[in-house]
C-alpha cells in the first residue's frame, strides 16, 4: 500500500530534462541557438517563410514593413551557428527581380518590396562587413529611383507612405557631433580642417536622390502627399542641416527648397522653423553647419515676396536677419546673408534706415576682416537707398565711416581710396544731396 501511495507522486525534474528546455526556449524567442543541434537551426529558420527556391522573393516579401537594422541583423548571425548563419544572411536579404522582368501589373506591388528592402540599415564605419548585402541594396536603390522618374500614373496613398518611410528610416539619424565640440575659432576657419565624409554616403546620396525625385515628380500630388512629408518630416529634414558633410547640405538645400515650393500649406511653418534655428544660433549655440545654405534657400523665398511686404517678413528681418552680424563666424555666411538682406532693401527702399541703423549697432571694433565685410555690405545697402532714408542715418553712418578712416587696417583703408569701390556715383550723389539741404 506504501509503495503504491509514493508510486503516484510526481518524481523532480532531472538536470537533463532542464537543460533541454531552456534550449527550447531560446529556439522560440529566435535569438539564442544551440550549436550541437541541427534541427535548431532549421526550426529557426521556418518563422522566416526562408526556402531554397522563393528565397529571392519571399523572404523579402514576408518582411514587409520591417526596419531591421543591420545590428540585429549581425547579432542574429553571431548567435547561430556558422554555416546556418552565412546561408540565412544570404536568403534574408537577395536582390528581388527586377522591374523589366515583370508583368506591369505587379510593379506596384513589387516596388512596395523594394522600399521596404531598402529599409535595413547598414553599418558603415565598418567597411568591410556586409559587402554583398551593402551593394544589393545599393542597387535597389538605383532601381528605385529611375522607377520613381519614369512612372506614368500618381504615387498612391500606400506608396507614399512607403516612400516616406524609406527615406525617413535612411535619412534621420543622430549627427556627430566633432567639430561642434572644438572651440569656435576651428569652426570658423574650415578651410584648414580637411573636408568631413560622411561614411554612409554611398547609400545616403541615392536616397536623396529618390526623396529629389519624388518631390518634383509631376506624379505626386501635393494634397495626399502632405499627409506623410508633414511637419515632423520638415523638423526632421532642418535637422540634418547641422550636418558637416557638404554634400549632404547640398542635397537637403535642393529638396527643402522643392518641399516649399511644391507644399503651400508648409509654407509657413518651414519658414518659422528657420527662423528658430537662426534664433538658438544668434543667442545661444553660435555653432552650426547649415546657416548658409539655409540662408541661401531665404534668399529665393524673400525674392518672391508679394508687395507690400507683410509684418512677419518685416520682423524676420529685424529679429532674425540683422542679428546674424553678430557671431564670430558670420564670415562663413556672410555672402548669403548679404545677399538676402539687399533683396529687402530693394523690395522695400524704407528699409534702408533699419538696415543701415542694424549694421551700425553690429559693427566690428577689433575685427578689421569683419570690418571689411561689413563695408562690401553697407556699400551694396547704399545702392537701393533713397535720398529720405539716407537722411535719417546720414549722422551715426558717418561718424563709423570717420572711425573707418582712422583703421591702421590697409583693406579697411582701401574702401575709401579706391574710387570704384566704396564711393559709387549713388554714394557721391546721396551725399551731394544730404549737403545742399
Amino acid at each position: 500500500m506504501i509503495k503504491q501511495i509514493f508510486g503516484k507522486i510526481p518524481r523532480k525534474p532531472s538536470k537533463s530534462s532542464h537543460n533541454n528546455s531552456n534550449g527550447e526556449g531560446g529556439i522560440n524567442d529566435g535569438f539564442s541557438l544551440n550549436s550541437s543541434s541541427g534541427t535548431n537551426s532549421n526550426t529557426l529558420l521556418k518563422p522566416n517563410s526562408v526556402s531554397s527556391k522563393s528565397s529571392s522573393s519571399g523572404s523579402v516579401g514576408s518582411r514587409s514593413g520591417n526596419e531591421t537594422s543591420a545590428q540585429q541583423f549581425t547579432n542574429q548571425t553571431k548567435k547561430s551557428a556558422p554555416p546556418t548563419g552565412s546561408v540565412m544572411a544570404s536568403a534574408v536579404y537577395e536582390a528581388l527581380p527586377s522591374f523589366r522582368d515583370v508583368p506591369s501589373s505587379e510593379k506596384q506591388n513589387l516596388f512596395i518590396r523594394k522600399l521596404n528592402m531598402c529599409c535595413v540599415v547598414f553599418d558603415f564605419n565598418d567597411p568591410a562587413k556586409h559587402l554583398k548585402e551593402k551593394d544589393v541594396k545599393r542597387q535597389t536603390l538605383l532601381e528605385l529611383v529611375d522607377y520613381v522618374s519614369s512612372v506614368n500614373s500618381k504615387f498612391n496613398e500606400l506608396a507614399m507612405q512607403e516612400m516616406t518611410k524609406m527615406v525617413a528610416t535612411n535619412l534621420f539619424r543622430a549627427l556627430p557631433s566633432s567639430n561642434h565640440d572644438g572651440k569656435l575659432a576651428e569652426i570658423c576657419e574650415p578651410e584648414e580642417e580637411e573636408p568631413v565624409m560622411e561614411p554612409a554616403w554611398p547609400h545616403l546620396q541615392i536616397v536623396y536622390e529618390f526623396l529629389f525625385r519624388f518631390v518634383a515628380s509631376p506624379e505626386t500630388d501635393a494634397k495626399l502627399a502632405k499627409r506623410y512629408i508633414d511637419h515632423s518630416f520638415v523638423l526632421r529634414l532642418l535637422d540634418l542641416f547641422d550636418s558637416e558633410d557638404q554634400r549632404e547640405r547640398d542635397y537637403l538645400k535642393t529638396i527643402l527648397h522643392r518641399i516649399y515650393g511644391k507644399f503651400m500649406v508648409h509654407r509657413p511653418f518651414i519658414r518659422k522653423a528657420i527662423n528658430n534655428i537662426f534664433y538658438r544660433f544668434i543667442f545661444e549655440t553660435e555653432k552650426h553647419s547649415g546657416i548658409a545654405e539655409l540662408l541661401e534657400i531665404l534668399g529665393s523665398i524673400i525674392n518672391g515676396f508679394a508687395l507690400p511686404l507683410k509684418e512677419e517678413h518685416k520682423l524676420f528681418l529685424v529679429r532674425a536677419l540683422i542679428p546674424l552680424h553678430k557671431p564670430k563666424c558670420v564670415a562663413l555666411y556672410h555672402q548669403q546673408l548679404s545677399y538676402c538682406i539687399t533683396q529687402f532693401v530693394e523690395k522695400d527702399v524704407k528699409l534702408a534706415d533699419t538696415v543701415i541703423k542694424g549694421l551700425l549697432k553690429y559693427w566690428p571694433i577689433t575685427n578689421s576682416t569683419k570690418e571689411v565685410m561689413f563695408l562690401g555690405e553697407l556699400e551694396e545697402v547704399l545702392e537701393a537707398t533713397q535720398a529720405a532714408e539716407f537722411q535719417r542715418c546720414v549722422i551715426p553712418l558717418f561718424r563709423r565711416i570717420g572711425r573707418c578712416l582712422n583703421s591702421l587696417h590697409f583693406q579697411v583703408l582701401m574702401k575709401f581710396t579706391h574710387p570704384h569701390l566704396f564711393f559709387s556715383d549713388v554714394c557721391i550723389h546721396l551725399i551731394s544731396i544730404c549737403q545742399h539741404q
